[in-house]
């Protein structure tokens, strides 16, 4: 059984929300207030209306089992583009994520065999964000919330005013997953300085790495124990200098507040094996151990790289627990009892 954790959904009750930020579907690529998601491709369509009909075609149930059945895929745990998190969008921003929610849960209502869903929450509201993943787990069926990077409109992740959302998800059980996003969306009109695309390109994979820092550092982990983050792109730069990490943090960061050695802390993080090189993912597999692995590729991105299990030494055990078992357990997810295939040797 194959269950991708890290797959974006956009529908058309989630565009066209806010006159100014949006989100919009546009020639140029997706639009939120001043910033476009752009490349250097030739545009895909002709007018914004062509944009975003094929961007909901992309995204329609018939269209995601079709490349779900073609890469080996039973299940879609899925979450808001992280484009579109809105952190800096002031009031609008606790609206979206209402909108975000309700659309998710209705989109995975429709084929539940096949979709689940992350929640959102306005983390630079944690009063409102709390309360929103409430009801989102408790009424919407949401099995974890999606989170953007280190930062949310100015608020880190270290900060104890996050608490509460962090002590909600601890009393829901549900954990977090952590995806970074373009920095440069609420640079307003200089966003065009963030050259090659950088605050994502680099960026997701620097906010990724500093989630890990600061809410270790921030003592969170002490407080709420239980507490469990998934980290996509197999954590951003974390796995890759955890040595440095759990070295300096006694050595070289006399604040920071946590009570244990870093390494103690593992336990509470899962992360992936998204990197686009083999020996990387062995790597990584050998670093964190299967039993904390779950398998999340951006699912109808940019890049598909066939099984991220296959050719890196593992198991067939242990690829079981990476490809389905960990994200039933940790998600506690419900899967049809012939969905998927038992790999062999």
């Amino acid at each position: 059984m194959l269950i991708d954790v890290h797959a974006h959904l956009l529908t058309e009750g989630m565009l066209n929300r806010h006159e100014f930020w949006g989100p919009f579907m546009k020639v140029q690529g997706l639009t939120v207030g001043h910033f476009s998601l752009g490349t250097k491709q030739p545009a895909k369509a002709a007018t914004d209306a062509e944009a975003q009909a094929n961007i909901l075609a992309r995204m329609s149930h018939a269209s995601r089992r079709k490349l779900m059945a073609e890469r080996g895929v039973d299940k879609l745990v899925m979450s808001t583009p992280s484009h579109c998190f809105m952190y800096w969008a002031g009031d609008f921003a606790n609206e979206y994520a209402r909108i975000c929610n309700d659309e998710l849960s209705a989109f995975c209502r429709a084929d539940p065999d096949h979709f689940d869903f992350w929640c959102h929450a306005n983390l630079a509201d944690p009063q409102n964000a709390a309360k929103e993943i409430e009801r989102a787990v408790t009424q919407l069926g949401a099995k974890g919330v999606c989170v953007g990077g280190a930062n949310f409109n100015g608020l880190e992740v270290h900060d104890e005013r996050l608490f509460p959302v962090w002590e909600k998800l601890t009393q829901l059980d549900v954990p977090i997953m952590v995806h970074g996003f373009n920095q440069s969306i609420y640079w307003g009109e200089k966003h065009t300085d963030d050259k090659f695309e950088t605050t994502s390109i680099v960026g997701d994979c620097v906010d990724e790495t500093l989630f890990f820092w600061y809410l270790i550092c921030g003592g969170a982990l002490d407080v709420f124990p239980t507490l469990k983050t998934y980290i996509t792109h197999a954590g951003g730069m974390a796995v890759f200098q955890l040595g440095r990490l759990s070295e300096l943090n006694r050595a070289m960061a006399p604040d920071s507040r946590n009570q244990r050695p870093l390494m103690d802390y593992l336990q509470n993080f899962y992360f992936d094996l998204d990197v686009h090189a083999p020996g990387l993912r062995r790597g990584v597999a050998e670093v964190v151990g299967a039993e904390r692995l779950l398998y999340g590729t951006n699912f109808g991105g940019a890049y598909d790289h066939g099984d991220l299990t296959e050719g890196i030494g593992l198991s067939a055990e242990d690829r079981e627990r990476i490809r389905s078992g960990n994200a039933i357990e940790l998600l506690k997810l419900k899967v049809p009892a012939n969905a998927g295939r038992v790999l062999t040797p």
